[in-house]
C-alpha cells in the first residue's frame, strides 16, 4: 500500500492588498497592517517546510492586483526560492485577481520546481517520490479578470485527460489533487462549477481557490475544500486565517488540518456592560474580553470592531461629545497588541415604559405610532424604501432584513432625545 501524501494547500494570498474600512487608524498600525500580509505567506513557507511536506498548492489570487509590483512579486519568488532549496514543488493557478494575461513574465521566470497550470486550457503535472509516479495534479487558472458564463472552469480537469496528457506511467500514480480558483456552487458569478460533477472527476481533493472562507465536504472525509485567505483584510474577514495541511492515505478517510498563518486577526465583539458602574469598569471589562477573544484566535495581535450593549444608565454619559472616542483611545493606549478600530454604543437606557404609556403625553402618543409601523413589517420596508429613493438611493437588502432592529434602534433614538429634552 501507497505511503500517505503531505501537502499544504494555500489560496488567497493577496499580496499587495490594501487593508479596506478602517476608520481611524494609528500611523503604528498603519505601518503593522503593510507588514501583515507579507507575513502571513512567510508562515505559508515556514509550515511548508516545517512539516516537510511532498508539494504545495496555490489556488489563485497570488496577487491582490492585476498591477502588482515588483517588490510583492520579489517577495512571493523569494519564498519559492526557500521551497526549491528544500526540495518542495509548488504547483500554482492564476486567480481573477492575478488572472494570466496580468502576470509580469519579464520579472521573473518560475523556478525549477514551480509549475503554473495553464489558463486557455486544461493541464496537469506529474509529481515523483523517488524516481515513481506519486500524485498526479490537473487545474486551470483564470485568463482574463472574468469568466465567461458560458463556459465551466472545470470542464476536461479530470483523471482520465491527465492519464491521457501525460502518458500510461501517470496511471500508475496512487493520489490525485484537482486545482480550481472557483466560485463553486456558493458564488454564482465566479466561475462557478458543479460541486457533484468534481466528485466524479476521479481526484481524490480538490484544492480551491477564491471562497475566502474555510469550507470542506463532505465533512468527515473531505475531498472539495476553500482553504481561505491566509490574512484577513477588513472586518468581513474576522477570525482566523490560514492554510489547509492534507494528509491523503489509502483506505483511510482525508485529513485536513487548519494551520493559521495570519498574525494579525480581525475581530467584531459584543461586550454587554449592563453591570458596570462607571466607565473604568467598562474599560476594564472590554480589556477581559479582548484578552479572552484573544486568546481564541491563536495570533500576536489584533483588530477589533466593539459594540457596547446592555440597558445601563451609562447609556447617557456614552452619548455626551467625545466620550466614545476618548474610552477608544484610553482602550488602545493600553495595550499595543490590540487595536480598537470601532467603538459603538448600542446601549440602552433604563426606562419604564409603561409608566411613560400611562401618563399620556407625548411620549405615549409617540409610543403608540411606533408600535403601529412595527406592527406591518411590510409597511415599514415600503415607508424607509421612499425615504431612500427621495435622495436618489435604493435600499440595501441588508437593511430591508434588519427593518426590525432598525425600527427599535429608532424608537429608542427618539425616547432618548425626549428624556434630554425633559433633562433640560
Amino acid at each position: 500500500m501507497a505511503s500517505p501524501l503531505t501537502f499544504i494547500h494555500a489560496a488567497d494570498l493577496h499580496l499587495g492588498a490594501p487593508f479596506r474600512g478602517l476608520r481611524a487608524l494609528s500611523d503604528a498600525w498603519a505601518d503593522r497592517l503593510l507588514d501583515a500580509i507579507p507575513e502571513a505567506y512567510d508562515r505559508v513557507v515556514d509550515t511548508a517546510l516545517r512539516h516537510n511536506v511532498d508539494f504545495v498548492v496555490i489556488a489563485g489570487d497570488i496577487f491582490d492586483s492585476a498591477r502588482a509590483s515588483y517588490g510583492d512579486y520579489l517577495h512571493f519568488f523569494d519564498g519559492l526560492k526557500r521551497l526549491e532549496e528544500a526540495g518542495i514543488p509548488v504547483y500554482l493557478c492564476t486567480g481573477n485577481h492575478d488572472p494570466y494575461t496580468s502576470w509580469q513574465h519579464d520579472f521573473f521566470a518560475l523556478p525549477s520546481n514551480t509549475t503554473m497550470f495553464a489558463a486557455d486550457r486544461p493541464s496537469f503535472a506529474l509529481y515523483e517520490r523517488d524516481g515513481e509516479p506519486f500524485c498526479v495534479l490537473g487545474g486551470r487558472g483564470y485568463y482574463n479578470q472574468t469568466w465567461p458564463a458560458d463556459e465551466n472552469i472545470a470542464e476536461g480537469v479530470t483523471r482520465a485527460e491527465a492519464v491521457r496528457a501525460l502518458g500510461e506511467r501517470a496511471a500508475a500514480a496512487p493520489y490525485g489533487v484537482g486545482v480550481l480558483h472557483t466560485g463553486l456552487d456558493l458564488d454564482p458569478v465566479k466561475a462557478p462549477t458543479d460541486p457533484a460533477a468534481l466528485m466524479r472527476a476521479g481526484f481524490d481533493y480538490w484544492a480551491l481557490g477564491h471562497i475566502h472562507m474555510r469550507y470542506a465536504t463532505p465533512e468527515n472525509d473531505p475531498r472539495l475544500a476553500f482553504s481561505g485567505c491566509i490574512q484577513g483584510r477588513d472586518i468581513k474577514e474576522t477570525g482566523e486565517r490560514g492554510v489547509n495541511l492534507v494528509t491523503l492515505k489509502k483506505g483511510a478517510p482525508n485529513a485536513v488540518e487548519f494551520v493559521p498563518t495570519a498574525s494579525v486577526v480581525w475581530q467584531c465583539m459584543d461586550v454587554d456592560i449592563a453591570d458596570c458602574a462607571n466607565l473604568p469598569e467598562v474599560t476594564d471589562k472590554i480589556t477581559r474580553e479582548l484578552f479572552r477573544v484573544n486568546g481564541r484566535a491563536r495570533c500576536e495581535e489584533m483588530c477589533t470592531r466593539i459594540t457596547l450593549t446592555g440597558m445601563t444608565p451609562l447609556h447617557v454619559v456614552l452619548a455626551r461629545p467625545g466620550v466614545l472616542e476618548d474610552l477608544r483611545a484610553n482602550i488602545n493606549d493600553s495595550y499595543t497588541a490590540f487595536f480598537c478600530d470601532a467603538l459603538v454604543d448600542q446601549t440602552t437606557c433604563p426606562r419604564d415604559v409603561e409608566a411613560l404609556r400611562r401618563e399620556g403625553l407625548f411620549p405615549a402618543v409617540f409610543l403608540q405610532a411606533s408600535e403601529a409601523v412595527r406592527s406591518d413589517r411590510d409597511e415599514a420596508i415600503a415607508y424607509v424604501q421612499e425615504e431612500f429613493l427621495k435622495k436618489n438611493i435604493q435600499l440595501p437588502s441588508a437593511y430591508a432584513k434588519r427593518i426590525d432592529r432598525l425600527a427599535e434602534e429608532a424608537e429608542s433614538l427618539v425616547l432618548d432625545l425626549l428624556s434630554r429634552g425633559e433633562d433640560k
